[in-house]
């Protein structure tokens, strides 16, 4: 797999393979040898490297900002989004004067780690900045007319909203008529004019020329943030030669980058980039709290931001408390911080147990949905609206289509939905297209997620609308939801530290800049085990007798858990690669992404 182990095939389905074991078609990047070879002089890259990068539609001009990724060389002029001068105003009046203000915040890692953000700051400024995060069972997403009521109640001034608010009309000028001021820091799209504030920054709004409509909530707030430094530098404000280090920051922002999978290209790929070393200095005593309390040492990755600290944070807002996340992620009381971390440890735990409940129940009614329309939408008010996203996204994995969990408090109040979508195909756009007709309570999102709250009887005119909206997009894109990229193919003596090391000189990975996937030709299992009741862990040997081994993480009960566990047959093993740290000792590993007979 390096070097002269390296190969590519183009034309047809890689390896014949049509139809794998989760369903999908092989197929490969095609990378141009003269542009590897300028990879590699110019910037001195191991092979698979350069090819990976040359596959991933990098140019020769564009390599060095890709593999450095600064702030310098990508971080926006504030003042590019539409109202963001007069949020930095109102914001450092704000500040300057000692008004009360509160941030109300969405329940998930993005709000929570973009409230964190402006309390720390309002913090190093001498100032206090409440929190208000809405309760998911009670209040639903984003504000309301109660919560501004609240707020007001408690003798707040101005409101900061953080992902959300954009498409919040009703409550918003309720506040005005409340006399609470209102910005609004959000990046939802938005199909019509802004609601009534002193000022909606969101790069997705319709009359906004920033170009960077790709960013979270979090990195939305640090671009405001650096417009209020500027904002309080011009006026000469106190403290001004000594204001906050957003670079500090960094790891707020980029953690709610990952969580809301967004692309990590342009300035999304600096955050994470800047924000990962922030991590690894564990100056974040909240998140350096989570992470000992799941037992994740080592360097800080990707994948500790979405698949360790991600949930945790999230489960706050799912199954607990809404506002643990923002406190947690804002603490500098290390006992504060220990029992926090706790406390989103057992509520994880909690959050799991629910989650696979619901989705065993809803994979059944899932698969018959998916035999009679393209777009899935299962529900029952026994279902937990907490942990309805985290099922969408595995049936959408499983079934290749975009998919709609609803649950619910009771059976006689509205349902809550959360979406996840497939390649190429807009669910946001056409969740915001049912609201428009009349279908929905509330609805909106991403290209790749959605909320919504219905009406239990209109969930069916729900499905048809969507299925028929979005049947051009599931056409067109029918063939790249099913389709699983293969980066490389090589043996499994080709998989070793030092590859792994190579492949990392292109990282970080995520949304838009995926994991390499390698190939493993002609291998059989020579060991499997079942881990927590859903995950299989195993070994794969290959005709040479060389091993590796590695973990296919919920397979249990799928073609792939199975295939592994009888241990029979030659395969070949679509897998990515992992680094394993363990008592000082460092080795490679793999993790399944696919299984295909390699007997065709």
């Amino acid at each position: 797999m390096s070097g002269a182990a390296l190969k590519i095939e183009t034309g047809g389905a890689f390896l014949g393979v049509e139809l794998s074991l989760t369903g999908r078609r092989w197929r490969t990047r095609d990378a141009d040898v003269g542009l590897v070879e300028a990879f590699r002089r110019r910037f001195t890259l191991p092979e698979i490297a350069a090819r990976l990068l040359a596959a991933r539609g990098i140019s020769l001009d564009t390599a060095e900002a890709f593999l450095a990724p600064t702030l310098k060389t990508h971080f926006p002029d504030p003042s590019s989004f539409t109202d963001m001068d007069e949020a930095a105003r109102v914001i450092e009046d704000a500040i300057v004067s000692g008004r009360p203000s509160a941030v109300l915040a969405d329940y998930d890692v993005d709000g929570g780690s973009s409230a964190a953000q402006l309390v720390r700051y309002f913090r190093a400024r001498g100032r206090e900045l409440k929190i208000y995060v809405p309760d998911r069972m009670k209040e639903g997403y984003g504000p309301s007319i109660l919560a501004f009521e609240r707020l007001k109640a408690d003798g707040v001034e101005l409101v900061i909203t953080v992902d959300c608010g954009a498409a919040a009309e009703a409550p918003l000028n309720a506040a005005a008529d409340l006399g609470l001021d209102v910005v609004v820091l959000d990046h939802h799209l938005m199909a019509g004019p802004p609601p009534k504030a002193r000022a909606v920054v969101n790069p997705n709004r319709l009359d906004d020329t920033s170009g960077q409509g790709h960013l979270t909530a979090a990195g939305v707030v640090l671009v405001t943030l650096a417009a209020v430094n500027r904002e309080a530098r011009k006026r000469g404000s106190i403290g001004s030669n000594n204001l906050p280090d957003l670079i500090q920051m960094l790891d707020l922002a980029a953690i709610g980058t990952v969580c809301d999978v967004a692309p990590l290209t342009g300035f999304n790929r600096a955050i994470v980039s800047q924000g990962l070393k922030i991590l690894r200095n564990g100056k974040n005593i909240g998140m350096a709290a989570l992470a000992e309390n799941a037992g994740r040492k080592g360097g800080a990755t990707v994948y500790d931001f979405g698949f360790i600290l991600g949930p945790r944070i999230n489960a706050g807002g799912r199954v607990g408390d809404a506002s643990l996340a923002t406190k947690l992620l804002s603490t500098e009381d290390p006992e504060e911080a220990r029992e926090l971390a706790a406390t989103l440890e057992a509520l994880n735990q909690e959050r799991r147990a629910r989650e696979a409940e619901m989705l065993a129940e809803a994979e059944t009614a899932a698969i018959a949905e998916a035999e009679r329309r393209s777009v899935v939408i299962v529900g029952s008010h026994r279902w937990h609206p907490g942990v309805i996203g985290i099922a969408a996204g595995r049936l959408k994995d499983r079934l290749h289509k975009p998919t709609i969990v609803l649950g619910g408090v009771t059976e006689h109040e509205p349902a809550k939905g959360s979406g996840r979508s497939t390649p190429g195909v807009n669910l946001g756009a056409a969740v915001a297209a049912a609201k428009e007709a009349g279908l929905l309570i509330n609805g909106g999102g991403h290209a790749a997620a959605a909320g919504l709250t219905v009406e239990w009887d209109k969930v069916e005119a729900l499905k048809d609308f969507l299925s028929e909206k979005l049947e051009p997009e599931l056409a067109a894109a029918a063939g790249e939801a099913r389709a699983l990229t293969i980066d490389a193919i090589g043996g499994i003596g080709a998989v070793d530290v030092a590859l792994i090391d190579a492949i990392d000189r292109i990282g970080p990975y995520g949304q838009g800049h995926p994991e390499p996937v390698f190939v493993l030709t002609d291998v059989h299992v020579a060991f499997a085990k079942l881990v927590k009741e859903e995950h299989v862990r195993f070994t794969l040997e290959d005709a040479r007798g060389a091993r590796v081994g590695g973990i296919a993480f919920r397979a249990m009960k799928t073609p792939l858990g199975e295939a592994l566990m009888k241990r029979e047959g030659q395969f070949h093993a679509a897998v990515r690669l992992k680094r394993n740290e363990w008592n000082d000792t460092v080795r490679a590993e793999v993790e399944i992404v696919d299984l295909a007979d390699a007997r065709g």
